[in-house]
């Protein structure tokens, strides 16, 4: 008999447009892990109501991401891929576990601290209860395992205690969901600016996006920060350096990479050469996958069978959950 396989599950936030830092910290692995596991990856919309409240984009974002998961290599015949407001169980259950989430525990939640400084205006119960919407997606599903970066780390913890809470007051339903361990270093995709990783909502002119046409990608790899080079042989790289070599190491071969990491050993490195080389790596890398995109979004019958496909087999899933959830709260009065 086939072993059954664990079951994984992420989301991505349909924002805006997927950058390099979404396609190698999560599309790449995603691409991988459904080849050994049971995978169910998500367009996160309801989650992006709690930031973006204006929904007038937010078919063509939902869209977006959809299609770009697809050009990434997903494939719908391995994983299922869904969009999060398709799942109506994921309503219910979140409603269910809000009865066991404390204020003074969400209030400390270090996402909370940050958005709400980010939006005073707009500090909604949404907002508030984001862990919990997050742990309705996972327990839903049963999940295994799910691939979370640092900062979600403490969302995951408390998925676990919803789950062990849950479990101990109406008795055993969920597993205690585990960070995925890809057993190698997550890659961090260094912002062109020297600050911090790629990133949708901080600097969109130091983010490289998927979605760039080639002219606006050597635009913006022109402008990364630099400065006068190395004086001395060996010399240490600045941090905003280190990050250009970073995504040389992506998107360019090992001789190209090991020319100029020779020249700045050599104090001979010229920048300039150097950007000129990457942006057109960066445009040869890309260019393949943004035009994939097109593609899938031209088809719009497609995308729609794709997420019609995926919401039954998510929903198929996730009402067996549901009814063991029900039972085992006493919801079953027929």
């Amino acid at each position: 008999m086939e072993k059954k396989k664990e079951i994984v599950l992420s989301g991505i936030r349909p924002t805006g447009s997927l950058h390099l830092g979404n396609y190698f910290g999560a599309l790449t692995n995603y691409v991988k892990m459904q080849e050994d596991f049971d995978c169910y990856f998500f367009v996160a919309d309801l989650h992006s109501l709690t930031t973006h409240p204006d929904t007038s984009e937010l078919k063509e974002n939902v869209k977006n991401v959809i299609a770009t998961m697809l050009a990434a290599g997903i494939d719908p015949e391995k994983a299922t891929l869904y969009n999060q407001s398709h799942l109506q169980g994921t309503a219910e259950l979140y409603l269910y576990l809000n009865m066991m989430a404390y204020k003074g525990e969400l209030e400390k939640t270090v996402t909370f601290k940050e958005k709400a400084r980010q939006q005073p205006d707009n500090v909604n119960a949404g907002l508030l209860t984001y862990p919990v919407l997050q742990a309705a997606d996972i327990l839903i599903h049963l999940a295994k395992y799910v691939p979370v970066g640092k900062d979600q780390e403490q969302h995951l913890e408390m998925t676990r205690n919803f789950a062990k809470r849950f479990n101990h007051r109406y008795g055993e339903v969920f597993p205690e969901p585990e960070a995925f361990n890809f057993n190698q270093k997550l890659v961090k995709i260094p912002s062109l600016d020297g600050e911090g990783k790629m990133s949708k909502s901080v600097n969109e002119n130091a983010t490289i996006y998927l979605t760039d046409s080639d002219e606006l990608i050597r635009k913006k790899v022109m402008k990364a920060k630099t400065d006068s080079g190395p004086t001395e042989r060996d010399s240490p790289m600045p941090e905003y350096i280190e990050n250009l070599f970073q995504l040389m190491r992506l998107v360019s071969t090992q001789d190209t990479l090991a020319h100029f990491e020779s020249a700045y050993k050599n104090c001979t490195v010229r920048y300039g050469d150097m950007k000129k080389q990457l942006a057109e790596d960066m445009v040869g890398f890309v260019s393949p996958i943004r035009n994939r995109i097109t593609e899938i979004m031209e088809d719009e019958a497609y995308i729609n069978k794709i997420m019609a496909e995926g919401a039954e087999k998510a929903n198929e899933h996730a009402s067996k959950t549901m009814s063991l959830v029900r039972n085992a709260m006493g919801l079953n009065y027929f």
